[in-house]
């Protein structure tokens, strides 16, 4: 099991950066796939985006590409979220998730209901 907590939220004007990290517990961080999701009020989560165990591999869900970067250390259990060009619509509160399960299906990435491990989530909140 693995215990995973957000950090770097916060307000931002529209064109600015925020990086959020993700620290997981637990000594088999390089295990898990790791991604990024986000809900806005009143809206269904979303995917963000996702990072293969080695990292070796990325997703992106169409809206962030070339905006956003996810990377990993897995020396520092660690999973980020580079944000840069921010947008008003990038509001939303933002969770990392794990899953250790394998797949021969990437797009199993970009689904919620397969990670198993979630953070509480941050704040992020991009001014006009």
């Amino acid at each position: 099991q693995v215990q995973l907590v957000e950090s770097g939220g916060g307000l931002v004007q529209a064109g600015g950066s925020l990086r959020l990290s993700c620290a997981a517990s637990g000594r088999t961080f390089s295990s898990y796939t790791m991604g990024w999701f986000r809900q806005a009020p009143g809206k269904e989560r979303q995917f963000v985006a996702a990072i293969s165990r080695s990292g070796g591999s990325t997703y992106y869900a169409d809206s962030v590409k070339g905006r956003f970067t996810i990377s990993r250390d897995n020396a520092e259990n660690t999973v980020y979220l580079q944000m840069n060009s921010l947008r008003p619509e990038d509001t939303a509160v933002y969770y990392c998730a794990a899953a250790s399960r394998t797949t021969f299906s990437t797009s199993s990435y970009y689904q919620g209901q397969w990670y198993e491990y979630w953070g509480q989530g941050t704040q992020v909140t991009v001014s006009s």
